[in-house]
């Protein structure tokens, strides 16, 4: 195996296998980071959101601000966001919705930042292969043109065998990349579909709020530029 390896990376292949090799190691080293930054920001959990809109829509605002702030998750944080709203300004939902629909808009930007990288690679990986394929084959047949057809037909299937190694090491790097980049991908639609549902609850399955019977609270800001709230969660 060495031996073949040797002899493919000394070839015309040999620099589509160095690039293939380049790419998965950064594919590997960007599903890593993925893994945990998910893990770190809590990405599907939910039981923390839960349980504040729980206590929001029974009335303990004040409670359900402080276990939703306590949360490490997204969905927690764009609830937060709308509830704080709330209490500021309980007569505007719609405010409350951008609040929220910011603080989601982060998040959700955080968690698909890279994710694009990893789609490139599953589709450029195997096309890669088949370069290294295609310029081996041009190699051994014009060897073989060059010397009349005068060649071992041992040797021409060999070079052959040795160039198509490229296409099976393009494909063993595509197939598992896109596995990771769908499995990150459904995380983020999963987590997108969640917080459109919690940020909802918050707004609409809540017991009245007279702006005498709670304390003000400092508005809630996360540092994001006004932006344009998109359909999906602006409702």
């Amino acid at each position: 195996m060495i031996t073949v390896l040797t002899e493919q990376l000394s070839s015309s292949g040999g620099p589509v296998l160095i690039a293939l090799l380049l790419v998965s190691i950064a594919a590997i080293a960007i599903s890593i980071f993925k893994a945990l930054q998910f893990a770190r920001m809590g990405v599907g959990r939910t039981g923390g959101t839960e349980d504040a809109l729980d206590r929001w829509a029974k009335g303990q605002f004040d409670d359900a601000v402080r276990r939703a702030r306590a949360d490490r998750s997204p969905a927690s944080a764009a609830v937060a966001g709308a509830m704080v709203s709330l209490l500021n300004y309980p007569s505007d939902r719609d405010r409350a919705r951008e609040v929220a629909a910011h603080v989601a808009l982060h998040h959700l930007n955080v968690m698909s930042k890279s994710l694009r990288f990893l789609e490139t690679v599953a589709q450029a990986a195997p096309m890669l292969g088949l370069l290294g394929t295609v310029i081996g084959m041009i190699s051994a047949f014009g060897e073989l043109s060059a010397k009349g057809g005068a060649i071992d037909p041992s040797a021409l299937a060999g070079g052959i065998w040795v160039a198509l190694i490229t296409t099976a090491a393009g494909l063993s790097v595509a197939i598992p990349v896109y596995f990771l980049s769908m499995w990150f991908e459904a995380r983020v639609d999963h987590e997108r579909s969640y917080m459109e549902a919690a940020i909802a609850k918050a707004l609409f399955s809540i017991a009245p709020i007279e702006p005498t019977e709670v304390e003000p609270v400092a508005e809630f800001s996360y540092g994001l530029p006004r932006a344009t709230v998109p359909a999906s969660l602006g409702g």
